[in-house]
């Protein structure tokens, strides 16, 4: 028995598209987590609410000219997750690490930021971080918790030790991360410096950070879109980013070198729709990027 069949659940199709395990690339997996959420709780029910949207969206991405519909997906369904965090990270990485040593990309639909965490032990290889994120997650403690969705990078930088993190659409910020990033060479960058550089300027100084990084774990915070765009988040922040700025740039880091990613932190009850919308837009130009990277 696998990890996948001890430790998880299936409910609704994402995409309503369901390859085989064997013959998918990419490998679906629900993380219904949200113990540690503050301001905003709720990220629990966005798996279930993702998919159900996903099954109503048109699959057909021009930037890409791919359709979601010619990939091989394979959900998984939903990790099962209990309230102790260290236990749910442990699931996570073995199942995680199952998928990858079966060659395959694992997209995990959170559930709160902190699940990364988990997603990271699992992976076989160190890898490079990119995170789109109204907000760095480098405290070392916050409401006692030394591992929460405000902690979880800092987790990540100390105990996985991954080749760089770089961190793009900041806008919410405390000194001690500031201290800490500068530390540690945690790289961001902020949207007053992305709209100021535009967005191909970025691209380059990322993919310079980058160097000769083989390997990429990329995850996406919905807040890092301004609330007029994805107002359904848990902790939503002014000054984000359009859709049209953060499609340049997802098309920009999304090569062949992404063997994992992560989509988080939809509070659906908060929403009319619009944020589990744009989630699922989100995804499906993720995996279609990537799709097109791998094919050329």
């Amino acid at each position: 028995m696998s990890y996948g069949e001890l430790y998880v659940s299936q409910g609704p199709f994402f995409s309503g598209l369901q390859a085989s395990f064997k013959l998918a690339d990419y490998v679906i997996l629900g993380v219904p987590f949200d113990v540690t959420s503050t301001y905003r709780t709720g990220a629990r029910f966005a798996p279930l609410v993702i998919r159900e949207t996903s099954l109503n969206l048109e699959t057909y991405s021009f930037r890409t000219s791919l359709d979601v519909e010619k990939l091989r997906l394979h959900d998984l369904g939903d990790l099962h997750v209990t309230s102790e965090t260290d236990e749910t990270m442990k699931r996570l990485a073995l199942v995680v690490k199952d998928i990858v040593d079966s060659r395959k990309i694992p997209v995990l639909i959170g559930g709160e930021h902190t699940i990364t965490l988990g997603a990271v032990k699992g992976l076989s290889t160190k890898a490079a971080v990119i995170s789109f994120d109204a907000h760095l997650d480098l405290r070392n403690e916050y409401m006692n918790l030394k591992t929460s969705h405000t902690t979880f990078m800092r987790r990540i930088n100390e105990q996985a030790a991954p080749q760089v993190i770089i961190e793009i659409g900041t806008r919410a910020v405390c000194q001690e991360e500031l201290m800490y990033a500068k530390k540690a060479g945690v790289k961001f960058f902020t949207t007053q410096q992305i709209r100021k550089d535009g967005t191909a300027k970025t691209v380059s100084a990322v993919e310079k950070i980058l160097g000769d990084c083989k390997s990429v774990y990329l995850t996406i915070d919905m807040d890092v879109f301004d609330p007029a765009f994805a107002p359904a988040v848990q902790n939503p922040e002014p000054d984000g980013l359009s859709p049209e700025v953060f499609f340049d740039l997802l098309e920009g880091v999304c090569d062949n070198r992404v063997i994992a990613l992560d989509l988080v932190e939809v509070c659906p009850h908060y929403d009319s729709g619009a944020t589990a919308a744009l989630a699922v837009k989100t995804l499906f130009e993720a995996l279609c990027n990537i799709e097109k990277a791998r094919k050329t």
